[in-house]
């Protein structure tokens, strides 16, 4: 009985100091982003702000085009997501309802499509765009991400898919359902947690990604905020340290939002992926 007391309590300060030492970094980001200028480089440094301030933050919205930035990754992250998710799961539905030659190789293809570099799919990409005429635009963004998004999402739908028993589809059926109407009104709502985990991971990825948008996208007017940030705060010269920490807990706000309200969906579409799949 000690022995397991101590065990948890030794447990607990382990996961006590992971915790520490992930979030530090965010507390010292939020912290930074309500300090004053003259306090940023201050030795020694100081933890919590002797005066709190939000002019970082006013600056950041009223007199740089971070508001544009921020619309423009709103659009893309949701447009990627939504087509992803659909496309997902009729590809997920297809590999696992219907039986075809080729079936489960088609599926390791999909995902080994997912292990290649980023890096391969570039140049190709951007020459196929540019030869559409849509260089440059956050449409071709939504494009060149669900290129590397789909094939991870599909992957994971179809495990999810697999979990949804064939026998609840086949008596809708028998009832008269179509096939398409026994895949919205039976196999929908139990793919649920599973669309949710698979959208929250395709609009994570897509609002972090840097190297797609660096590469593709020169206009500002359709820079997603990875490269809108780092263009405007972050030169050879100066980096604008405050404005930089106030983006960057702007840019986190979103994220933590979605993490909020769909935490519990997430784990079960998780659970149920690692068991059933």
């Amino acid at each position: 009985m000690r022995q397991s007391r101590l065990g948890n309590i030794v447990l607990n300060i382990v996961a006590w100091s992971v915790v520490f030492c992930v979030a530090f970094p965010l507390f010292w980001m939020l912290l930074t982003s309500v300090k004053p200028q003259s306090e940023l480089f201050r030795r020694p440094p100081s933890f919590l702000p002797e005066t709190f301030t939000l002019e970082h933050y006013s600056k950041l919205l009223w007199e740089t085009n971070f508001l544009t930035y921020f619309g423009n990754s709103v659009i893309l992250s949701s447009a990627t997501t939504l087509l992803v998710i659909a496309v997902a799961t009729l590809g997920a539905y297809s590999l696992v309802r219907f039986r075809f030659r080729g079936r489960e190789t088609m599926a390791f293809l999909v995902l080994f499509t997912y292990l290649l570099p980023s890096v391969v799919l570039i140049i190709p990409l951007y020459l196929m765009l540019v030869s559409l005429g849509l260089s440059n635009t956050v449409f071709s963004l939504v494009i060149a991400y669900t290129t590397f998004a789909l094939p991870y999402a599909l992957w994971l739908m179809r495990s999810f898919m697999a979990g949804v028993p064939e026998d609840i589809e086949s008596a809708a059926m028998v009832d008269g359902a179509s096939r398409m109407g026994a895949f919205r009104d039976v196999v929908l709502p139990q793919l649920l947690p599973g669309i949710i985990s698979t959208a929250l991971f395709t609009f994570i990825l897509s609002w972090n990604e840097y190297l797609y948008a660096l590469v593709l996208v020169n206009s500002d007017e359709a820079r997603p905020l990875t490269t809108g940030v780092m263009n405007m705060l972050i030169s050879s010269f100066n980096i604008e340290w405050s404005l930089l920490m106030a983006a960057s807990v702007m840019m986190s706000v979103p994220l933590i939002i979605i993490f909020a309200f769909l935490q519990s969906y997430l784990t079960r579409g998780f659970g149920a992926g690692a068991v059933k799949g």
